[in-house]
């Protein structure tokens, strides 16, 4: 099975380009490590994190050029935001989540588009697209009202992405979609009382009788199927499969978490002692190097993972291919195996650090928290995409979840 490392189409310019970008995000580190802790105590990410994110052009990687955007390509978004989980994994996952949202809305009908970037190119998007709402049709649209959590990044944003079933529509592919409106007309309940990612504020939000006008309306059975609403089918990005960069575009800031994990491995275990033991520091011991070179080839494993995806997703819009279900099958395998790898290197590193790990000075206390919270949300879940996987090599096919 051949494993590609980059899409073969990609450009020395597009390569050329995400050096730039990722290498944007490194001189954004310190910045957002210094305010790490905050993040985590406050329950919510700084503005001046945002606001350095959006000065440096990390927050429209996914926003269609026509509006100002990047428009870059998936692996692209991934090696910025494990560079921003490197430093704060609350902060990765945001603007992960943010440039997701903006990728969904790339996918709605323009006059969608137009309504969310023409008078402002630099409005954010957030939003959940599990369908816990009610779209009610009516006279050139729709009423919708519901609640929706877990909302990451909502207090940076100007709309919401929703989840919503149409009750009439019940049966046919428009019964399940997902539907754009302003901030303005929700209201955000805090209910994030977590223990990781604690920082990305991923909130409730509530609407009540809301009007969605119809053109905001995307079936979800259609994109998962590749079936999207934007006139715009030479627009690469917006030709990639749905559930697979839902999936996808969650691992960024495990793979950051699980570097920075590595990293502080190696810079503290030749300044420390491995306690009841002979050995003047960690790094002379066996036990801690197995296990710095376990972790950190775990890493590597996540990363080949993630980026095998990634290369996969963005040569098959290039070419202007829908994957099959086998293949979408493997790619959400790849996402989910990503998280895996990572979250278990981060447990590898505590432990060789031994208890003093979860001391609260600690910042490996927090990656720890981070990853296994991230890494559990419900797209990644890595059992049900090996089940998935797993039926489809047997040629068993939609058993499980619409999502693939």
């Amino acid at each position: 099975m051949t494993i590609t490392l980059d899409a073969p189409h990609t450009t020395d310019a597009v390569r050329k380009l995400r050096a730039d970008l990722v290498e944007r995000a490194a001189a954004l580190r310190p910045q957002l490590a210094a305010e790490a802790d905050r993040t985590d105590r406050e329950r919510a990410v700084p503005t001046s994190n945002i606001d350095a994110l959006a000065s440096a052009g990390l927050l429209g990687l996914l926003q269609p050029a026509r509006y100002g955007g990047r428009q870059t390509d998936f692996r692209t978004i991934i090696e910025v935001s494990r560079e921003l989980g490197r430093a704060c994994g609350s902060t990765a996952w945001v603007a992960s989540l943010l440039n997701a949202s903006a990728w969904f809305a790339g996918l709605f009908p323009v006059q969608a588009q137009d309504d969310i970037w023409g008078e402002r190119p630099d409005a954010r998007i957030a939003g959940v697209v599990t369908p816990s709402g009610t779209a009610d049709a009516v006279d050139g649209g729709y009423r919708v009202s519901g609640r929706w959590a877990p909302a990451s990044g909502c207090t940076h944003a100007d709309w919401a992405v929703l989840g919503v079933v149409r009750p009439d529509a019940a049966g046919t592919s428009d019964a399940v979609g997902i539907v754009l409106a302003p901030m303005s007309e929700l209201v955000v309940e805090d209910t994030w009382f977590v223990s990781g990612m604690r920082g990305t504020a991923s909130n409730t939000l509530v609407g009540e009788d809301l009007f969605v006008p119809a053109h905001r309306f995307l079936s979800i059975p259609d994109a998962v199927e590749g079936r999207y609403a934007t006139p715009f089918t030479d627009e690469l990005l917006y030709r990639a499969p749905f559930v697979p960069v839902a999936a996808l575009l969650l691992t960024g800031p495990h793979l950051g978490l699980a570097t920075a994990a590595v990293d502080l491995l190696a810079e503290k275990a030749p300044r420390r002692g491995l306690t009841l033991t002979n050995y003047a520091t960690q790094a002379e011991a066996p036990t801690v190097q197995l296990a710095a070179a376990h972790a950190a080839s775990l890493v590597d494993s996540a990363a080949l993972h993630a980026y095998r995806a990634a290369a996969d997703i963005d040569e098959a819009a290039h070419a202007g291919v829908f994957p099959g279900y086998d293949a979408r099958a493997r790619m959400r395998m790849d996402a989910g195996m990503a998280a895996v790898h990572a979250r278990e290197a981060v447990r590898i590193v505590c432990s060789a650090q031994g208890a003093s790990s979860f001391s609260e000075a600690n910042p490996l206390q927090r990656l720890w928290r981070d990853v296994e919270t991230g890494s559990r949300h419900a797209v990644l879940n890595p059992e049900v995409a090996a089940e998935i996987y797993g039926k489809a090599l047997f040629g068993i096919r939609g058993t499980v979840s619409a999502l693939v």
